[in-house]
């Protein structure tokens, strides 16, 4: 039976249209059905391309209250799939983002999205850390989290012994500003926890970056963070 998500199943939900569609789109070989609400409008054209999805992958669909109502997790979700959690390897080769103990799941899906919007595919998260596989994590990135390539690390220097990258760590009292940071590929840039940051006896392992801001507040927000370091290296 189809019950609200947890985190020991291994299965997980993408609510939403759009979350769905990236699902398909992108992970259409561990999605195992999608279930629609009776109250979705036949006309969208989301739900169009989800069936047209569904249709060309051979994945089953069906209208369903009593599995939507069960799973969503507010009121107006109309679409869901239902897809079995994967392992992805990261490249060893391209530019990383590693996030050190995330624990807000808004943070972790907002970044998803910024990090698909500047072509970042790499994602290393730092345990303990929010479960990425948590469907508020897919809502909140509109389904960019499916595109992602990502692995859980148990501390920084067991990343950094796998990955020989140049490294970058932000900081608020960074020695080179973002604006003047040349980054070297392939690269790795570090976020700290929404609370502590990054831990001190680690930031002598790379080139400590800090972003300018005023004094009014201590530390940015750490998806707003991310994402204006990730347009900076885009300039």
């Amino acid at each position: 039976m189809i019950k609200r998500y947890r985190k020991d199943s291994d299965i997980s939900y993408s609510l939403g249209i759009s979350p769905t569609i990236e699902l398909l789109r992108n992970r259409s070989m561990e999605t195992i059905k999608v279930y629609l609400s009776p109250d979705v409008s036949e006309d969208s054209k989301g739900v169009s391309e989800i069936k047209n999805i569904c249709r060309e992958k051979g994945i089953s669909w069906e209208i369903n209250k009593s599995v939507m109502d069960r799973i969503s997790v507010t009121g107006n979700t109309y679409t869901a799939g239902v897809y079995k959690k994967y392992t992805s390897d990261l490249d060893p080769m391209g530019n990383h983002i590693v996030l050190f103990e995330p624990a807000d799941m808004g943070n972790l899906g907002t970044i998803c999205r910024t990090m698909y919007a500047y072509g970042f595919k790499e994602l290393a998260i730092i345990k303990p850390a929010v479960d990425i596989f948590d469907p508020k994590v897919g809502r909140s990135s509109m389904g960019a989290v499916y595109t992602v390539n990502y692995n859980y690390f148990n501390s920084i220097d067991e990343y950094i012994s796998l990955y020989k990258h140049t490294n970058y760590f932000f900081v608020t009292d960074g020695d080179s500003i973002l604006s003047k940071t040349n980054f070297n590929n392939p690269y790795s840039i570090f976020f700290g926890n929404e609370g502590k940051g990054l831990p001190a006896d680690v930031t002598d392992k790379g080139k400590r970056v800090r972003i300018p801001q005023s004094s009014y507040v201590d530390s940015l927000n750490l998806s707003v963070a991310v994402g204006i370091a990730l347009y900076q290296i885009n300039q």
